[in-house]
């Protein structure tokens, strides 16, 4: 009976430390004060490297390392930052500006901090989308896709059952993560980048491996196939989405360009009216000039 009473002791003091020193690495974070971050994550891992916030912490402190503005002077204004230089004749001489890069160096250590602390506590979410939102910082768009699609195939193995700082279980986990994989979608999308629809693509395909009704992800390869000119492909995905979600005005306003775009007037009226039913006042507005001309 002694002996179990002190290994209770002794764990809550190994968890109390812990925590601690989760404290205090936050505030020398906060404080921008890297010695301090280092002394204290130094005397943690010797303390206990089993902790899963060593490695969120970890990644912090190099992440943040790695991060670097660059003040650089350009002859065309490059951002609404940028300074305009004016020569002795008051003509423009060009705009000072700074940028953001990443030591390549301190990026590398911190990835593999984070890849750690993935390894030994796979249902940490706080981990997973820690990663991801650095390769995207990053613009690695490849890694940043392989990551995304990792975290979808784990949650297919852990029911869902995620866990965020400190251990403590997500709130509604499935929405949560569904939730964020869809603004990493549109953050890839945003780009631009054409490239990139196939990474979309496959994010959403893995998506609807593990949740077959989720109408976003229904919606996302609809538009790739939009895109690409592929209409029939297309109405397959958004026509499912739409027998999900009947009100779902994005995949209304997308089944009735499709129908337009395939000559099949009556279909597009019929969608564009729909869209008119259920959207908000942009997509009312380009319905009803889809409309006026369709008629």
């Amino acid at each position: 009976m002694k002996k179990t009473i002190c290994l209770a002791l002794f764990f809550l003091s190994i968890s109390a430390y812990c925590q601690d020193s989760y404290k205090n690495f936050q505030d020398a974070l906060k404080a921008n004060d890297t010695t301090k971050q280092l002394q204290i994550l130094t005397q943690w891992e010797k303390s206990n490297a089993k902790d899963p916030e060593l490695y969120t912490s970890y990644y912090n402190y190099y992440f943040s390392k790695s991060r670097q503005e660059v003040v650089s002077i350009d002859k065309e204004n490059k951002g609404k930052e940028s300074l305009k230089l004016v020569d002795s004749t008051g003509n423009v001489a060009g705009y000072m500006g700074s940028s953001i890069v990443y030591d390549t160096y301190f990026l590398k250590k911190a990835f593999e901090s984070i890849d750690k602390g993935i390894s030994k506590f796979p249902n940490r979410l706080d981990m997973r989308f820690g990663k991801i939102y650095g390769l995207g910082l990053n613009k690695d768009y490849e890694a940043f896709t392989k990551e995304i699609i990792k975290t979808i195939e784990q949650s297919g193995k852990n029911n869902n059952k995620w866990l965020w700082t400190l251990n403590k279980p997500v709130e509604d986990p499935e929405n949560f993560m569904l939730g964020n994989i869809q603004s990493y979608v549109e953050q890839l999308y945003n780009t631009g980048n054409d490239n990139l629809l196939k990474n979309i693509k496959q994010i959403s395909e893995t998506v609807l491996k593990y949740n077959p009704k989720h109408v976003e992800s229904l919606s996302n390869i609809s538009i790739f196939y939009i895109i690409n000119k592929e209409y029939d492909k297309s109405l397959q995905y958004s026509l499912k989405a739409h027998q999900i979600n009947p009100s779902d005005a994005i995949v209304l306003g997308n089944i009735a360009y499709t129908y337009k775009e395939k000559g099949d007037k009556a279909n597009a009226i019929k969608f564009y009216e729909l869209t008119l039913e259920h959207g908000d006042e942009s997509a009312k507005q380009q319905a009803q000039r889809a409309l006026d001309k369709l008629k």
